[in-house]
């Protein structure tokens, strides 16, 4: 079975909602803006791209991501070269740009997870990435959570009530500009 990844960049509150900088949001920019760059702390973003065999992006994010990533060739060489995978019951065609396969449910995440090959990631996709915790999909979180409160804005994880997961730390270490990584596995 593949490992389903979500990866994040999150508040302290939880908001994961224009973290780079996208348009149209009061708090847009938020991991850039007043937080000095550590570089230590983004690591574990290249070990993503290295580990990392195939992403699963919800419609929104495909669309924001396929015009821009493969124009970052040195950036994301391994994400643009690897299977894409599209969550969506709207989209009725991929991005001729940056190809993708469309999948229709979290019935057809589950049947990519039971596949051979290894780890997929979630980037983005606050949505789906919320469908896929409360579905039991995820297997692994790898969280940056800033120190900062935006209040509004998408969570990462629903409010839906559900049974409990439990998770287990598998590595976590916060950053002299006070970014906290955190990587938690599904106990199972």
């Amino acid at each position: 079975m593949r490992t389903l990844i979500v990866t994040a960049f999150m508040s302290l509150d939880g908001v994961v909602e224009a973290p780079g900088g996208e348009p149209g949001y009061r708090n847009s920019g938020w991991t850039f803006q007043d937080i000095e760059f550590d570089e230590a702390a983004y690591e574990i973003k290249g070990r993503e791209q290295e580990e990392t065999t195939a992403l699963l992006l919800g419609r929104v994010s495909y669309e924001a991501f396929a015009p821009v990533w493969p124009t970052m060739t040195e950036e994301f060489a391994g994400y643009n070269a690897m299977p894409r995978y599209v969550v969506s019951t709207t989209l009725d065609e991929d991005d001729e740009r940056w190809p993708a396969t469309i999948l229709r449910s979290l019935d057809d995440v589950a049947a990519l997870k039971e596949t051979e090959g290894g780890p997929i990631a979630v980037h983005g996709s606050a949505t789906l990435a919320r469908s896929l915790t409360d579905a039991g999909l995820v297997d692994r979180y790898h969280l940056l959570v800033f120190p900062v409160l935006l209040g509004a804005g998408k969570r990462l994880f629903s409010t839906a009530d559900k049974d409990k997961q439990l998770l287990r730390v598998r590595e976590s270490e916060t950053y002299g500009n006070g970014v906290t990584k955190l990587v938690y596995e599904a106990a199972r």
